[in-house]
């Protein structure tokens, strides 16, 4: 019985000599190698989400979209297509630094839809942009303020248990944690930046974020975040944010 041929796997460092980096019109920097399955046009559409205003924070980033990151490698390697084998080694996203770049290398064959790969682009991308520039002040002072009126859930497993911890109460008085204060301020901050990017990109139900393990964070909480991080980071031109409260009956 003859088998499939194996797929050989690249260094990144050879994908990256080898495949040219763009750079949108909103100054991010990307590109695609392998059999993606993302058409030219969608992945110029999810690139084009973020807004301008992160660009400068992520200058020395760049973003390559590729079939499968492999996991269980010591060196950064990627595959040009998909097989079982592979995907059971691939992880969502591995990074890499290639003298002054820090290259994110994105598996878009381990997601099924759109919506999948357009959030693990979108978290990346926010959790980078908090390393260089930090979180808002004032995103912070609204998600402490919700918090601290103990509004229902979260937006992410780490925002729920760092918030539990920055909030935990020692011999019956409540203390705060700084430490774990900070760390849900990043959290949060990075969630509802992922979260107003992948609104901008794909038409999604709220509740397809929601995981098991905490609950998910009100909708109208949601939502104040939502407005004040667009009113930070305003939508390039061609996109459009709206927050949309499904109604009953």
């Amino acid at each position: 019985m003859s088998t499939p041929a194996q797929i050989e796997l690249w260094p990144a460092e050879k994908v990256a000599a080898q495949v040219p980096v763009l750079e949108a019109s909103n100054g991010i920097h990307y590109a695609a190698w392998g059999e993606t399955r993302v058409s030219e046009p969608d992945l110029e559409r999810l690139v084009g989400a973020v807004p301008a205003s992160l660009s400068a924070a992520l200058n020395q980033r760049a973003y390559y979209f590729v079939p499968l990151a492999i996991a269980d490698t010591g060196e950064v390697m990627v595959a040009p297509g998909y097989s079982v084998d592979l995907g059971d080694r691939a992880i969502c996203h591995r990074n890499a630094l290639f003298g002054s770049t820090e290259a994110v290398f994105l598996s878009t064959r381990l997601v099924e839809d759109r919506f999948g790969l357009a959030f693990e682009f979108f978290i990346n991308v926010a959790h980078n942009f908090v390393e260089v520039a930090g979180v808002p002040e004032s995103f912070s002072s609204l998600a402490w303020s919700q918090a601290e009126a103990q509004v229902r859930g979260e937006t992410s497993q780490d925002a729920w248990e760092t918030r539990r911890r920055a909030q935990d109460s020692r011999n019956g008085q409540k203390v705060i944690d700084e430490r774990s204060r900070s760390s849900y301020y990043e959290s949060a901050f990075s969630d509802a930046l992922a979260v107003y990017m992948l609104s901008l990109a794909v038409d999604f139900d709220y509740h397809d974020l929601r995981e098991r393990e905490y609950p998910l964070l009100a909708a109208p909480a949601l939502a104040e975040r939502l407005r004040h991080v667009a009113s930070l980071f305003p939508t390039n031109p061609g996109y459009e944010f709206q927050v949309l409260y499904r109604r009953k009956g």
